[in-house]
């Protein structure tokens, strides 16, 4: 017996027999065995979740794909006032096969670098029908016609991309064959405090399980115009992107996607893709191959208490129009800068981005029924939806056609990375859609190397803002530095999944 467990003991001991009125000391025992009624009762008071896994991990499936990647240079260095890391994630990782600046082993990601750098896309599905229909991240499955998927028994089939949905990072695949295994969505959103489980293939380990509860609903991540995930604390690391997370009754309540992780690890904070959410974009890619969302052609920005006052509203609720795109549905139903959108078909907005995903789950062709605030005054409009256009939408900085993007020169105000970038898209890499920025190289003595940065990833956004060039980058960074922020936030895609890392500002 330990000197601890010892110590404890006697502890106890002693405190029965005061309790009793009697203060003496005993021996502890050479060895301590709960009664049997004791041990029964502490097990039944702690949930068990055997009969769960044991039912639903063999529609959980290991998903892999394999991507070519390429480097050139832009220039990031010096951020001023960073805190020192200690290169703790980089030695997690090596252990994990993976040495430093990215480079990994055969077994779990990237294998030798001969003809051309090569980067293993690896995370998480699972089916959703017997015919071998299989949802997992479109950021896995991501430029790629098909996927190598290791079902449960560590059998390896080939899997079709039917389909894949960027803007809310889901994709469909098709495995030929029938009696698979599965599992089915939950018909009701869960509360927070609820049980869940997370399965998946964390860091090329299939079949892993993990449990914890929905931590909040309704997360807006910075991620997209349609961000409302599940936040849960089941461990989820790299790998689980992809994978179901079930309550306790074994049905699925989210598709995990993101992690929030200072260090590249899982911290307890994990978002996931609610149910619902799936499987509106999952029907759409098995009927079709594409979501097609209604689209108004603004451009629109939170209320804040002050645009409020100016405009005479009398809370700061709703979502301001920033600008109308020429030809647009919004353009011909004449909306107009600085009207306010409070309400879509009688239902309240509440903000910017509410108006976003209650417009972008709607049918083009629908007509709908905006209530819209201008000069103080409620009006309504009767809109018809259109289809939101392919092409990536103008920023919410008002960049006006043919202005010039030249990259700035070093400036002493605007905080420096430690990496090298190119846009993503150029020579088939990781960023093949063309959004962000790649990083080619990283100072390993660098502020971002500290905190998990790794050659191969892809920086989608910095403090809430998409970026695709240097000059983007800067402009965030400095704009949050500006705004009084500690720490600029930036999201960060690599093949097993997306995270955040935050980069502090100096105090000076």
């Amino acid at each position: 017996m330990s000197p601890r467990l010892r110590t404890t003991l006697y502890g106890t001991v002693a405190a029965l027999a005061i309790g009793a009125g009697v203060l003496q000391f005993q021996a502890a025992p050479s060895t301590f065995i709960a009664p049997a009624h004791a041990q029964s009762s502490q097990a039944a008071a702690l949930p068990s979740f055997a009969d769960v896994v044991e039912r639903v991990r063999p529609a959980v499936v290991s998903v892999r794909v394999s991507r070519a990647a390429t480097s050139e240079q832009m220039s990031f260095r010096e951020i001023p006032g960073l805190e020192d890391g200690d290169g703790m994630m980089e030695r997690f990782m090596r252990r994990f096969g993976e040495g430093p600046r990215g480079e990994r082993g055969e077994r779990f990601g990237r294998g030798p670098q001969r003809g051309g750098p090569r980067a293993m896309a690896q995370g998480s599905g699972f089916f959703i029908s017997a015919d071998g229909y299989v949802v997992t991240n479109n950021h896995v499955v991501e430029g790629a016609t098909e996927a190598d998927l290791v079902i449960d028994g560590g059998r390896t089939v080939k899997a079709k991309v039917v389909g894949t949905d960027p803007r809310t990072d889901l994709a469909l695949l098709k495995v030929d064959g029938s009696n698979f295994p599965f599992v089915r969505f939950a018909s009701q959103a869960p509360r927070v405090g609820d049980w869940v489980l997370a399965v998946g293939n964390p860091f090329g380990l299939g079949g892993t399980v993990t449990a914890g509860i929905v931590s909040a609903r309704g997360r807006d991540i910075g991620s997209g115009p349609y961000d409302d995930f599940l936040q849960i604390d089941a461990a989820v690391n790299r790998g689980n992107s992809g994978g179901p997370t079930f309550n306790a009754a074994g049905e699925v309540i989210g598709v995990n996607t993101a992690i929030y992780s200072p260090s590249g690890g899982n911290v307890g904070i994990a978002f996931a893709i609610p149910a619902e959410t799936t499987q509106t974009v999952v029907a759409a890619l098995r009927e079709t191959g594409t979501v097609a969302r209604g689209w108004i052609g603004v451009q629109i920005q939170p209320v804040t208490e002050e645009i409020a006052e100016g405009l005479r509203l009398t809370k700061p609720e709703g979502a301001l129009i920033a600008g109308v795109q020429s030809g647009s549905p919004a353009a011909r139903a004449d909306l107009k800068p600085s009207d306010v959108i409070t309400a879509v078909d009688g239902q309240p907005v509440k903000d910017a981005r509410e108006l976003s995903r209650r417009i972008g789950t709607a049918h083009p062709g629908a007509t709908v029924r905006l209530t819209v605030m201008r000069d103080g005054a409620e009006r309504t409009v009767n809109l018809t939806l259109g289809q939101i256009p392919n092409e990536r939408q103008a920023s919410a900085r008002g960049e006006q056609p043919g202005e010039r993007r030249d990259e700035p020169s070093a400036s002493p105000q605007v905080p420096r990375l430690g990496l090298s970038l190119q846009p993503a898209g150029r020579g088939g890499k990781l960023g093949g859609s063309g959004e962000g920025l790649v990083v080619t190289e990283v100072d390993p003595s660098g502020p971002a190397a500290q905190r998990g940065v790794r050659e191969g990833d892809v920086i989608m956004d910095v403090a809430g803002r998409p970026v695709s060039s240097a000059r983007d980058v800067h402009e965030a960074l400095a704009a949050a530095r500006a705004e009084g922020r500690r720490s600029a936030l930036i999201r960060l895609r690599s093949g097993e999944g997306q995270r955040f890392i935050a980069i502090p500002f100096s105090a000076s």
